[in-house]
């Protein structure tokens, strides 16, 4: 069990960005606990029922977290390639 005094101390002592930090994350888990609950609440969905990958990774906030080129989706390969190339140009 933890020592919740131990717990509040050790926070206490932390750089007030890593305490922005720790907050954040504890926010992360308490949206992803409650998504896992939501789902647990229907386990008895149908196929047709079940939430797209696209609505799964909004609800996880992974969509939109990083930005890159338009069309990256479709052009990945060239772009991985160009990085590579230009990483390794020298071999």
């Amino acid at each position: 069990m933890l020592d919740l005094n131990t717990l509040q101390k050790d926070i206490n002592e932390l750089p007030e960005e890593a305490q922005t930090l720790l907050a954040d994350f504890i926010d992360l888990l308490k949206r992803r606990h409650s998504t896992v609950k939501k789902q647990e609440i229907n386990p008895n969905q149908s196929h047709n029922q079940q939430r797209s990958s696209l609505e799964i990774l909004r609800d996880a906030d992974l969509v939109g977290c990083i930005s890159s080129e338009p069309g990256l989706s479709s052009d990945y390969k060239s772009v991985i390639q160009q990085d590579v190339d230009s990483k390794y140009d020298n071999r």
